[in-house]
């Protein structure tokens, strides 16, 4: 890293020469990075907050600036990144590395995410003191069939794609053997990512990679510098005195580097009471009404969270977002019709979910292409099942490396809880009238041709998944990629279910110079748009949208915080997925809470 670090310092001061002092660009990393800002950037929205294009504009516009010698990256307490956003940010990096402008990275403690991102910095540096822990794969599977049964609940099933994996945790004991190849297969290829990302990003061979994990599970400054992985321990308090070993006294740091979100707000404080209202008034009027393009634009549709029918939401007991077919229609008729707009790229992360929901939204993202606007994707963690329905509308798809596509499937079921309210002593008292119309008793499993009726009705709808997937991606071998299989970033490209490794800011350059659109002759807007004002207080009237109160809201909120944030969102998407189950007898939805650690 070092011998990395001197060439490119060598370069840059090479290029520099006419400048009198050297600067140092210095960033820092405190609290998450999100994917968008649901809050825009009116009134509401966080001026602190940083998105992940942002971060990553950031970095690349540091390039070719002459007046930069090098990057600090500041890594605080608060710092959260998930696997696929810190590929994409890396890839920045490295990047701004080879046109010579070299990295470093500081933090008084690495976790595994931060030690992924300094594999692609050249310096890595911690406190004297600190504590430095590497990645590794881990995950837990809870089957629950069994324990159901113990109390008279009986879990009926039906999935249709060998691999699926779906309905496991309710309806198995312990996982099947298509589902344990697939999800071990999964592993492989991530495990495989990881040794080959620390490797390259640190010099290291295989087998040095392998003692490297083992020696920095838990280790000090000495072990990690030990394994390959540590350049030098210092005090925070002396980082400008070892950044001046590199570039001589007197440097100074830029530390406003972030790229400018145009956030202006007044300064109600010098004004009096009725100018202030007046102003804020004005402010939230300008809020509420629609954003307007005003040159080419490219659109950029977030389809991140379960899909289901309706409006989207920000999340309810488990915090976890969803995606509503009916507000991702809205936007994809916004964008049809706006002739400012040229092309799309859709951003999916999504396990799916409302197979309804799925279909109508893969009709309006083909309805935008038809109108001659070419659709592209950028797959972030996940594009599973209804998100690779989606994904599958439009013409290109881009995944990272730790990007999870696929699971090709459907699956739906219910749970009898005949035995539960026997065990109770509830006796329940059954009517019906007409054809089926206790399918979906809560009294009995199904059997015989209730089940078969549903194997057929789910057949249709895998039969439809599979014909879009095949119109999607011409020349596809559905016998090796379909009925649930799971693939990760690179095998997905080589499988053709993708066409190119790169993230969200690498499809939107990309289609931009597609459509001839000169850098900084275009906007790039973010869809669906902003709650309005008025939104906002429809959204916040009671009951409207009430959270979890009581012991509900305790335990939930326990969860969360043992959790923590990262997590907590993958397991609300993933129960939002499952909760489909309620309203709809089928659903495409891959319902795995997958959390590296």
């Amino acid at each position: 890293m070092l011998k990395r670090l001197m060439t490119g310092v060598l370069i840059g001061l090479a290029g520099i020469a006419s400048v009198a002092q050297a600067d140092v660009a210095y960033m820092e990393l405190d609290g998450p990075i999100i994917e968008r800002d649901p809050a825009g950037s009116g009134l509401f929205a966080d001026p602190d907050q940083r998105t992940l294009r942002q971060f990553i504009q950031s970095i690349g516009a540091m390039e070719g600036r002459a007046d930069i010698d090098a990057l600090v990256l500041r890594i605080k307490g608060g710092f959260a990144m998930g696997g696929t956003q810190v590929d994409e940010v890396g890839v920045a990096l490295e990047s701004l590395s080879d046109s010579g402008t070299p990295v470093h990275i500081f933090a008084e403690n690495y976790g595994p995410l931060e030690v992924l991102l300094a594999s692609y910095c050249d310096e890595v540096l911690m406190q004297r003191g600190g504590g430095f822990s590497s990645p590794r794969i881990y995950m837990e599977e809870m089957f629950l069939a069994s324990a159901m049964r113990k109390v008279g609940l009986e879990p009926s099933f039906v999935q249709v794609g060998k691999y699926k994996g779906a309905e496991e945790m309710m309806a198995n004991s312990e996982p099947s053997e298509a589902w344990e190849q697939n999800i071990s297969g999964l592993l492989d290829a991530m495990y495989a990512n990881l040794t080959r990302r620390i490797g390259d990003g640190f010099d290291l061979k295989p087998g040095q990679v392998e003692n490297a994990l083992k020696e920095t599970f838990w280790a000090d400054g000495e072990h990690a510098s030990g394994a390959g992985l540590l350049d030098a321990e210092i005090d925070f308090l002396d980082l400008r005195e070892h950044l001046e070993d590199h570039y001589g006294e007197g440097f100074g740091y830029e530390r406003d580097v972030w790229a400018s979100r145009g956030i202006e707000r007044p300064d109600f404080e010098s004004m009096g009471p009725l100018q202030a209202i007046t102003t804020l008034l004005s402010m939230l009027s300008s809020e509420s009404a629609q954003r307007k393009t005003s040159r080419d634009t490219v659109a950029l549709l977030y389809v991140d969270g379960a899909i289901v029918d309706g409006e989207s939401s920000s999340g309810g007991l488990f915090g976890g977002a969803s995606v509503g077919s009916v507000t991702l229609r809205k936007a994809l008729a916004q964008i049809e019709k706006d002739d400012n707009v040229k092309g799309v790229v859709i951003r999916i992360d999504s396990p799916g979910g409302s197979a309804i929901a799925s279909e109508i939204i893969w009709q309006g993202v083909r309805r935008v292409a038809e109108a001659g606007k070419p659709v592209w994707v950028s797959v972030g963690s996940m594009a599973a099942s209804g998100g690779y329905y989606i994904a599958v509308a439009g013409e290109k798809v881009y995944v990272t490396e730790g990007s999870v596509v696929g699971s090709i499937g459907v699956v739906g079921g219910k749970v009898a809880m005949g035995g539960l309210y026997e065990k109770l002593g509830i006796n329940v008292v059954a009517r019906s009238r007409g054809p089926r119309a206790d399918l979906f008793s809560s009294l009995e499993p199904w059997e015989g041709e209730q089940r078969a009726f549903i194997k057929r009705m789910m057949t249709e709808t895998y039969n439809k998944f599979v014909g879009r997937v095949e119109a999607g991606r011409e020349g596809i071998d559905i016998s090796r990629t379909a009925e649930g299989r799971l693939f990760l970033g690179a095998g997905a490209v080589e499988m053709g279910m993708a066409d190119a490794l790169g993230g969200v800011d690498v499809a939107l350059g990309d289609m931009a110079r597609g459509l001839g659109l000169r850098e900084g002759a275009y906007d790039v807007f973010e869809y669906p748009e902003p709650l309005s004002f008025e939104e906002m207080l429809q959204s916040a009237i009671p009951f409207a949208s009430a959270p979890p109160v009581g012991a509900t809201s305790e335990i939930a909120g326990l969860m969360r915080e043992v959790l923590g944030e990262r997590a907590w969102h993958k397991v609300g998407t993933a129960a939002r997925a499952v909760m489909e189950l309620r309203d709809e007898p089928v659903v495409l939805t891959m319902p795995r809470v997958l959390i590296e650690r």
